[in-house]
């Protein structure tokens, strides 16, 4: 078995087959009851969808509602590749990452 291409080395026809294949996958373990890996391929999918959109549309100090999650703030404080990092608006302060597909534009 080869190993797993980076998602950073994917053309975007890779890309959307990979997230195609990942979230068929979380279908089947969703209707499994299999909620672990259910989270860890929709994680997986959001990785990769983050890499088909552009960190150049986000901006550091502006606020962006979190996707699946109405209502919900993320503010920028930097960017590092396809991550935004900074602070839930609400939450406990503490800085994390957030791949930019979780946020909307």
């Amino acid at each position: 078995m080869e190993p797993q291409k980076r998602y950073s080395d994917m053309e975007e026809f890779e890309l959307r087959q990979e997230i195609a294949r990942l979230k068929e996958k979380a279908r089947k373990a969703e209707q499994l009851g299999i909620v672990n890996e259910f989270a860890v391929l929709e994680r997986k999918a959001l990785m990769a969808e983050a890499y088909l959109m552009n960190p150049d549309d986000f901006t550091p100090g502006e606020l962006y509602e979190m996707k699946g999650a109405p209502g919900a703030y993320f503010k920028i404080d930097y960017m590092n590749g396809v991550f935004a990092w900074g602070y839930r608006i609400g939450g406990d302060g503490k800085e994390e990452g957030l791949p930019i597909s979780m946020l909307k534009l």
